[in-house]
């Protein structure tokens, strides 16, 4: 369901941001590819690769959500990237 998946992108942005505190005031994307995208279960990998960037500012999940990064910010935010499946009248 679309609530779901809203909320799992936003956990991994969640997940993002604590990782910041370890990174120092200057994180960039690929602080946080090797350690925490690539190897999650929501990310999709291949396409994030292919089209992410190098490194990878846009993260594609495998629902109709990514996140991308926010330079003067330093973080992630949600967006979405796919169609959203009508709910069941």
């Amino acid at each position: 369901m679309s609530y779901e998946q809203v909320e799992e992108a936003w956990q991994l942005s969640e997940t993002a941001r604590e990782r910041a505190g370890t990174l120092g005031s200057d994180p960039s994307p690929a602080d946080y590819w090797a350690a925490l995208f690539s190897t999650s279960e929501l990310v999709d990998v291949e396409r994030t690769l292919r089209e992410g960037g190098d490194p990878p500012d846009r993260i594609f999940l495998k629902s109709p959500y990514g996140l991308r990064w926010r330079s003067e910010e330093k973080d992630w935010i949600p967006f979405r990237h796919g169609p959203i499946e009508p709910l069941p009248v």
